[in-house]
């Protein structure tokens, strides 16, 4: 016994040892040059994250710790730089400037901005890297975030602190999600950070002018890492974007962070770890790579009253290759996150907008935050929407079909384009669920499948001009009472005599 309490005590000697305050000043020499990453000597007290400073005012990051030499990652063009070239430390973890400045501008993952409308300040700072909330300090999820998208919000809806997946192939309409339901937090209070991760210079351009011009960039920030930029860039993109977004959340704001997308992250990581000779597991990737995003994402939360009650919901986006999602990056973030929205592309070729598989889409946490008025509508739909998938899967291989289930497949078919949502309009909760109403109360039954997208312009339209009270009502309340739901069949039996299909008489709009 004696000799194990000896052993344990010299234990606890060693790992007291190495708890001593990061020492700055070090420094050390380049002995090996690769793409992005310096291999140097002389460093024996280098930390994890610490930032060191190469040749003539080049930064780079501290990451492989090895007994006589480390790595360290390159932010800049690494080809100004040589072997024997000196590197300091500076006793400092990588941070990122944040203040409330920060707003409206896009910004480099180290905190320059990029945008051409001068410098920010830099006084206060964030680690890039932090380690998550304590399960104590978070709060079960219970306030709707409104992405303003209609199949969504009802069928799966997001909660404030939540940490959604946004999954599906290439252009299938994932960043219209994101970017339609930044648009749709300019009345919400919430603060947008969205982080472009090997990009194209044109995307990302194009969706800052799109905020811009839709006066959402007032309360949005850009973190860029393009195509064009380093790995290592890419690589530290999204930690520098959720230390913008925590910085706000320690403040009790409610933020919401795209990362657009994960799967570039992970390829840049993959980059990086094989020019570190690290080894290769399940497609090439290390493997870490489960815990890159799990530490990334796990810093999403909503915080307990005691710590300010502040929140940050993440949309992950992750590209799949012919929809498979069974690939190694796709289930490892679908396994991480409470839930996944999944694009489809051969809905998205058909012409449903947003292309989202209600069958594999899921949110595990957002049904807690739906508020009643979307539980009185969309409950029904998403039973009416199962039992159309089931019958229209079905009817492929039955010759007569009997008038039950007709009835059901052709109002299943209006019900999918009841959902059907044109680009960047999203929808206040009030039009969604008036929207819905329409058609699980049965009156698009009468309506071709054809005209259904008019119908519901048309019918929106009529209700927002002639019973905007209404609509007010429904957003204060909350939920339909039934004063609400004989004032809304009124209406519908009202406007159903005025509207007809194009093409013939003027329409209920018109009129």
């Amino acid at each position: 016994m004696a000799q194990k309490a000896s052993i344990a005590g010299n234990l606890m000697k060693e790992i007291e040892s190495v708890k001593s305050p990061i020492v700055g000043g070090q420094s050390g020499e380049i002995i090996e040059l690769y793409d992005g990453v310096a291999i140097v000597e002389g460093l024996p007290n280098a930390r994890y994250g610490e930032m060191a400073s190469l040749g003539n005012n080049h930064v780079g990051m501290v990451t492989d710790l090895k007994e006589f030499q480390v790595a360290v990652l390159l932010f800049d063009d690494y080809t100004q730089l040589r072997v024997g070239d000196r590197v300091t430390t500076n006793g400092t973890i990588l941070s990122i400037p944040v203040s409330e400045k920060l707003l409206g501008r896009v910004v480099n993952p180290l905190g320059a901005p990029i945008d051409g409308q001068g410098a920010l300040p830099t006084k206060e700072r964030e680690d890039i890297e932090k380690i998550a909330p304590g399960i104590v300090h978070r709060k079960s999820v219970s306030v709707p975030l409104q992405t303003g998208i209609k199949s969504i919000d009802g069928l799966i809806p997001i909660g404030r602190g939540q940490r959604e997946l946004i999954i599906g192939d290439r252009s299938t309409g994932k960043t219209t999600i994101a970017i339609d339901t930044i648009l749709n937090q300019k009345k919400e209070g919430v603060i947008c950070v969205y982080v472009a991760i090997g990009q194209k210079e044109s995307k990302v351009a194009q969706v800052v002018n799109l905020l811009s011009e839709a006066g959402a960039m007032a309360y949005t920030i850009v973190v860029n890492a393009s195509a064009n930029d380093p790995g290592s860039l890419q690589y530290i993109a999204p930690y520098s974007g959720s230390a913008i977004a925590e910085y706000f959340m320690n403040k009790g704001k409610d933020v919401l962070i795209i990362y657009d997308d994960l799967t570039k992250h992970a390829w840049a990581y993959r980059q990086i770890s094989l020019i570190l000779r690290r080894p290769a597991g399940r497609e090439a990737y290390p493997g870490d790579v489960f815990y890159l995003h799990s530490r990334l994402l796990e810093r999403a939360c909503r915080l307990s009253p005691e710590k300010g009650g502040g929140s940050i919901t993440a949309l992950p986006i992750i590209e799949t290759q012919e929809g498979d999602i069974a690939a190694y990056i796709p289930t490892n973030v679908i396994s991480i996150t409470d839930g996944q929205i999944f694009l489809e592309k051969d809905l998205f070729n058909a012409g449903m907008r947003p292309a989202i598989n209600v069958g594999a889409s899921v949110s595990r946490v957002g049904s807690s935050a739906q508020v009643k008025a979307m539980k009185q509508v969309a409950g029904q739909l998403k039973l009416e929407l199962a039992q159309y998938r089931e019958l229209a899967a079905f009817s492929q291989f039955a010759s007569e079909l009997d008038e039950d289930t007709k009835k059901t497949l052709d109002r299943g078919a209006r019900m999918y384009e009841l959902l059907k949502q044109g680009k960047n309009k999203p929808l206040t909760l009030s039009e969604q669920v008036v929207t819905m109403w329409f058609g699980v109360r049965g009156y698009t039954k009468d309506i071709p499948v054809t005209a259904i997208s008019q119908f519901e312009a048309e019918a929106l339209e009529y209700v927002k001009a002639k019973h905007a009270a209404l609509l007010e009502t429904v957003a204060k309340e909350k939920i339909l009472s039934e004063k609400t739901e004989a004032e809304l069949h009124k209406i519908a039996k009202k406007f159903i005599t005025l509207f007809s299909v194009k093409g013939h008489e003027p329409s209920a709009a018109k009129e």
